[in-house]
């Protein structure tokens, strides 16, 4: 976008907040609640663009691009970049720059029995208490994964799955759960995991929703926690398990032996 004189305009952003530095003689703590406010803005973008996958794991994030692409000075970015690193998004290399965390397999199944705990505890909370409207909230987003799986529509049913799962944590009212509970699940959406892109296991993953929120709504603590604590390590193990095909299918294959038989691998 740009001015009539040809000048590239200054996005605007939300809560009238703009990209341009602060008006010569502002105020010391209006200047940096403008910062503040513009790194907040720039940090939600950069996480929704690392969340989706456009800045892939392991993606180095340059600050000359960025600041270009968001309009936005270096300051806001590199405050960005610090709430980014907290969130366990990013990481910052000394002496080469900011990069897209790329979670390992094995702190990707640390997180999955972090997270199966909290749910477990979560099932159990809900139904010794959850309202009526809310079983009817959740029954609903339940119905709708059954719909998206008739269509075969992956993307909808993954969008689905985690409004699901983020709504009953949040139903506990327990802020904590909900903090630690996002932040994990934003540190295991780094692992490409892929669980639900073959349709196969869509029904089977649906199913076990509708079978947590039985068991909710039968007001049982105890089938309610485990059918949570069992959901997350069935999605566990067939991490696991895609995990271990997809490096078998990129490992090169190897070198024949003089009889022309593929020599075993060495053993690490």
């Amino acid at each position: 976008m740009k001015t009539r004189g040809g000048a590239a305009a200054v996005p605007a952003w939300p809560g009238g907040v703009s990209g341009a530095p602060a008006a010569a003689g502002a105020h010391p703590t209006i200047a940096l609640l403008q910062t503040s406010s513009l790194a907040s803005v720039v940090q939600s973008e950069l996480e929704r663009l690392i969340l989706s996958g456009e800045l892939a794991p392991g993606a180095r994030l340059t600050e000359m691009a960025l600041a270009a692409r968001l309009g936005v000075s270096r300051g806001p970015l590199r405050e960005a970049f610090r709430m980014l690193e907290q969130a366990g998004l990013v990481r910052t290399e000394k002496n080469r720059g900011v990069f897209v965390r790329d979670i390992p397999i094995d702190e990707a199944i640390e997180i999955f029995d972090l997270r199966a705990a909290l749910d477990e505890l979560v099932g159990r909370q809900l139904a010794a208490r959850i309202a009526p409207a809310e079983l009817k909230e959740v029954r609903a987003m339940v119905d709708a994964m059954e719909r998206a799986v008739k269509a075969a529509d992956a993307r909808s049913y993954h969008l689905l799955n985690l409004q699901f799962h983020d709504r009953l944590v949040e139903m506990t009212g327990n802020r904590k759960v909900t903090e630690i509970y996002r932040k994990l699940i934003k540190e295991l959406s780094l692992f490409r995991r892929l669980n639900l892109a073959d349709g196969w296991l869509m029904p089977i993953s649906a199913g076990e929703h509708r079978a947590i929120v039985r068991a909710i709504a039968a007001g049982d603590a105890e089938a309610a926690g485990r059918a949570m604590f069992d959901h997350v390590m069935e999605s566990k193990e067939r991490t696991v398990k895609n995990h271990l095909r997809r490096q078998g299918a990129a490992a090169p294959a190897a070198a024949p032996d003089a009889n022309g038989a593929p020599r075993a691998r060495r053993q690490r």
